[in-house]
């Protein structure tokens, strides 16, 4: 969420992150109805200050004991012309409070008017942000390791997985539909081996572990700014007014929701391991073989809340990103990081970096990590703040990062590191959560 005084200052900023995010977000009515509600506002203030002052001189006439009613009788009234002033200011009162009752209707639509609209409004991108209309403008800032030259017929990881016997999208299918699996054996132990690699990595870098729920109130999906735009792409319980999580970016960042943190206590840095739950809606047959694009991953995600500083969000963006290219370099993939353009970004990230893994099957580079940052977009839905050196409560900046997600990750991971007998060859760091193993086999 932005300052609506922002919205005011700079509209046809908001309205060029709108087009270039391709966000709908009507800017002019939102100015419209901001501007009314500030008249309602400003009409009831008015208005309630006459009731105040009324109140406070209708005490007087009806006490007695009070010294403007001696006083009053002193200087040649009467009581019964007190009492007369005191019937006619009454008849003043109900008439304000008479004057007071549509107003307060309609500044309740208004604010609920306001609320959504302002629900709707984009974060600008960064000046740095390359333009354009999907993920086909996104910019290669650079690329890492080279991609294998196989001396055989490379299989793609479903059919290694079948073979090897440790990938089961059959009964996956049988169990939840479309888009499900299970992962056996040896593949199992690689998802969890790949999730603890990461998040050892983490920890020893001084994020604090956490575990989190993964179904929140709907506040929370809201403040983090997946609600509503992406509420289609969430798994509801309507009866309770919950939802599952696609990220623990969720319950991390809303960690400290309605709170105001001491500046030296940022910046906060967690780390989660969670399952997340995607629908896919939208995405029809698109990526539909395989592991790439399903409805249950795990995933670890940092996350980072820091003060209002742009310098100091940006080497935070830097820190993450990084984070997340040492896991993939340890798994020995290679892989290229992109800079994302506009009609690619989220509605309230100001930068993202891409990190893209090698896919053999895909002949391409699939995305495997998203690192962003928000200024204090999901920090003006949650509520989250510090008060500065000076005093002054701020809101907080945001950042987060995949630091690994599996099973998408296994793709490349037994895609690249295949055999030509079959068998796939673990990475140095993964043997000693695979019990000192070198290799799947058959």
């Amino acid at each position: 969420m932005l300052d609506n005084r922002f919205i005011r200052e700079n509209p046809d900023l908001v309205r060029a992150a709108a087009v270039n995010k391709n966000v709908a977000c009507d800017v002019d009515q939102l100015l419209e109805v901001d501007r009314l509600r500030v008249e309602v506002l400003q009409a009831l203030e008015k208005l309630a200050n006459a009731s105040r002052e009324g109140g406070k001189q209708m005490a007087l006439y009806r006490n007695p004991e009070s010294s403007w009613y001696k006083r009053a009788l002193e200087g040649g009234m009467t009581a019964e012309q007190i009492n007369a002033e005191a019937d006619k200011l009454q008849i003043e009162l109900n008439d304000t409070k008479a004057q007071a009752k549509p107003l307060e209707e309609e500044k309740r639509r208004l604010v609920a008017a306001f609320d959504e609209l302002m629900l709707t409004v984009p974060q600008p991108p960064a000046p740095e942000v390359p333009v354009g209309e999907d993920e086909t403008a996104n910019v290669e800032l650079r690329k890492v390791g080279d991609i294998p030259s196989f001396g055989f017929k490379p299989k793609d990881h479903i059919e290694l997985g079948k073979q090897l016997g440790i990938i089961d999208v059959e009964r996956g299918v049988k169990l939840a539909g479309t888009r499900n699996y299970v992962l056996r054996g040896d593949a199992a132990l690689l998802h969890q081996a790949v999730l603890r690699l990461a998040q050892d990595l983490m920890v020893e870098r001084g994020f604090v572990p956490m575990t989190v729920p993964v179904l929140v109130r709907e506040k929370v999906m809201e403040g983090t700014g997946y609600f509503p735009v992406g509420r289609d792409q969430a798994y509801l319980c309507e009866r309770d007014e919950m939802s599952l999580v696609g990220t623990a970016e969720v319950p991390l960042t809303a960690y400290h929701s309605d709170e105001i943190l001491t500046e030296d206590e940022l910046p906060k840095k967690y780390v989660a391991q969670s399952t997340c739950f995607r629908r896919e809606a939208g995405a029809g047959g698109k990526d539909t073989y395989g592991l790439y694009r399903i409805h249950l991953f795990d995933k670890v995600e940092q996350v980072i809340v820091c003060r209002n500083d742009e310098g100091v969000s940006k080497e935070h963006h830097r820190e993450i990103l990084q984070n997340a290219e040492d896991v993939v370099r340890a798994l020995e993939l290679p892989y290229r990081v992109v800079h994302v353009c506009t009609g690619d970004l989220g509605q309230g990230q100001v930068e993202k970096f891409d990190i893209e893994a090698w896919m053999p099957s895909r002949d391409s580079y699939g995305e495997t990590h998203s690192a962003s940052r928000f200024h204090e977009f999901q920090a003006r839905r949650l509520m989250l703040r510090y008060r500065d050196a000076n005093k002054k409560v701020r809101y907080c900046h945001t950042l987060n990062n995949t630091v690994i997600a599996s099973p998408r990750i296994l793709i490349p991971l037994l895609e690249i590191h295949q055999n030509a007998d079959g068998s796939v060859t673990i990475p140095q760091a993964l043997r000693k959560y695979m019990g000192s193993r070198e290799q799947v086999g058959p």
